[in-house]
């Protein structure tokens, strides 16, 4: 396996591997790294579909890109993932991929459309005092402190160990309008790895002047479930892939001689029955470990959803796998003992009275009903006691919603603290509940709140996700497996858990699109170059573009650089009629 950018190798198609007849596949789980390690098996490694089997412990597939609605209880969505245009692999993907609302089109021509159509942007970010806009809303108010970002880019992963981020910045970093976009956006926690904060800086670097205002973001039509996953069924079921639900993988033995790994036998348990398999080496076995929606439980308007820590299948699963080597990673690190202040709920508002539309359309200053992009991304409440952030995106998010309803996504990013109007816990309240205190920060008069959060009027479920930010949590090299370990010749693992040798962001659709393919491409040895991670950090346009969002659109002379002015002084004069000069210019530097 290796890595290439540019379109040569890109738009090449790699030869049929030897003996690919004689190979079959097992895929554990139905997220978007399963369903994309069986669309890569079949387009690039030319495996018969037939000889591809996917084990999903649940009823459904699509992992944490879901949506749905729960009979009795209403529309429920318990994230939504943040794309932008330089996913490489999930285009790749995504690209030979049948759309299914336009004929004789991929799922990449019908999404770019959109985005052409109706390009993402936010009129409002942040909100505080019951439902003003943030007086500084879309600058970084970094000043300074913009020097600490500066000097975590230039630092080696290897040098920052399990620092957090609380660790690694002052306390004035954490009072800046970029801190409560960062941490709410992609959320992130003082308590989460610097070393996670580190690569997100330098992956994104290219979006510095579009996080403020998600000019940098891309959305789907619907819901993740009927944009995205749906597609990918469709073709897989279209190629004869078999997709066993109800399935468990307890463990997976894998035989170790010497530096050769190599995995022998499926233990599963389907339909509550054991049930094993023997493998081969020509049997690939592809795992995803660990999983940030396992153990999701559900609430409704006049319920909170049950608080738990139970590890469920996939964690198991990944336990069992690391006791029989150090080099399958160690699960502990990432979902034991989360801190009590972490991100646990999120919840799904159904608005059927019009009533409330007008306090949410004078952020976004767009109808909710013209089929276009809203909020374009969260709002946060930044006086809100649970940091609580608020969605709208394109209406109908789902196919099945009435006219003139409007689905709303609501997170709470700490959980140990009491609302501002509730008097509890995010994580002990109903959704009736939630809804008082978002209708509350939107500046619903008080006497009207109760009536408007009643279910007829506004219904709301609510879903508790114990490991939801596990992704994260400080770790070190080896506390997540190498996507195909020394010595395998059967075995990888594929996810958000497993270690991508590219060094990309977790959290995203693209980490796990990234690692099947990486999967893939070496367990068959496919000749096709797997797209580099987007290098913005490495371009100096980039880098200096950075430097003027970061200071609020500053000059160079008014930016406070850690070198004598004398000696900065002295370089502008040096630079003068150079490439530098013209560099800086285009930057509005100078």
């Amino acid at each position: 396996m290796h890595y290439g950018s540019g379109n040569f190798e890109a738009f090449a198609t790699p030869r049929k591997p030897e003996n690919i007849e004689q190979k079959s596949a097992y895929i554990v789980g139905s997220g978007i790294a399963g369903l994309a390690a069986a669309v890569f098996l079949i387009r690039d490694g030319h495996m018969d579909g037939s000889s591809i089997h996917i084990l999903e412990e649940l009823p459904l597939a699509g992992g944490s890109l879901d949506g749905t609605e729960r009979p009795g209880v209403g529309f429920v969505t318990r994230g939504g993932r943040e794309m932008e245009n330089h996913f490489e692999c999930l285009w790749d993907l995504y690209r030979s991929i049948p759309s299914l609302e336009i004929p004789n089109a991929s799922y990449l021509d019908e999404f770019y459309w959109l985005d052409k159509d109706d390009s993402n942007s936010s009129n409002c970010r942040l909100i505080y005092n019951r439902g003003n806009q943030v007086p500084d809303d879309g600058q970084y108010t970094l000043g300074k402190h913009s020097q600490e970002l500066t000097k975590l880019i230039m630092a080696t992963e290897e040098s920052l160990g399990k620092q957090t981020i609380g660790d690694y910045f002052s306390d004035e970093f954490f009072e800046s309008n970029f801190w409560t976009y960062w941490a709410t956006m992609f959320a992130f926690e003082k308590w989460h790895s610097v070393i996670e904060m580190r690569r997100y800086a330098m992956r994104f670097i290219h979006h510095i002047d579009g996080l403020p205002d998600f000019t940098a973001l891309k959305f789907n039509k619907y819901n993740q479930y009927d944009s995205m996953v749906k597609p990918l069924l469709s073709y897989l079921e279209d190629h004869h892939v078999n997709i066993q639900y109800d399935t468990q993988v307890k463990n997976v033995l894998v035989e170790q001689k010497g530096h050769q790994k190599q995995a022998k036998e499926l233990q599963l348990v389907v339909s509550g029955q054991p049930k094993t398999i023997a493998l081969t080496p020509d049997d690939l076995v592809f795992i995803t470990n660990g999983s940030i929606t396992e153990s999701t439980t559900y609430g409704d308007h006049q319920h909170a959803a049950p608080k738990t820590d139970k590890a469920g299948g996939s964690w198991q699963l990944w336990e069992n796998m690391a006791a029989q080597s150090d080099e399958f990673g160690h699960p502990t690190v990432f979902y034991k003992n989360l801190p009590e202040k972490s991100w646990f709920v999120s919840a799904t508002a159904t608005i059927k009275n019009p009533e409330v539309d007008p306090y949410i359309e004078r952020l976004t200053k767009r109808s909710l009903h013209d089929h276009k992009v809203n909020t374009g991304g969260i709002i946060t409440i930044t006086d809100s006691n649970w940091m609580m952030s608020f969605a709208v995106h394109r209406q109908p998010h789902f196919k099945e919603q009435k006219p003139n309803e409007t689905t709303v996504w609501i997170y709470g990013l700490y959980s140990d603290t009491r609302g501002n109007f509730i008097n509890k816990k995010i994580t002990d309240c109903s959704g009736e509940e939630i809804t008082q205190e978002l209708l509350y920060h939107l500046g619903v008069p008080e006497s009207e709140i109760n009536r408007l959060a009643q279910q007829n009027s506004i219904n709301t479920v609510p879903v508790y996700m114990p490991f939801i930010t596990s992704y994260f949590m400080p770790r070190i090299a080896g506390d997540r497996p190498a996507v195909v370990p020394n010595g395998s010749i059967n075995l990888a693992f594929i996810g958000n858990f497993a270690e991508s040798p590219s060094r990309d962001t977790v959290f995203t659709t693209e980490y796990s699109v990234r690692t099947a393919m990486e999967a893939v491409y070496s367990l068959l040895e496919l000749e096709r170059a797997v797209p580099e991670v987007f290098n913005s950090t490495y371009d100096i346009r980039e880098l200096l573009k950075a430097l003027y969002y970061m200071n609020d659109k500053k000059e160079l002379s008014e930016i406070d650089l850690p070198i004598p002015k004398l000696v900065q002084k002295v370089g502008m004069q040096k630079i003068k009629g150079t490439w530098l000069e013209e560099l800086l210019q285009e930057a509005h530097l100078i």
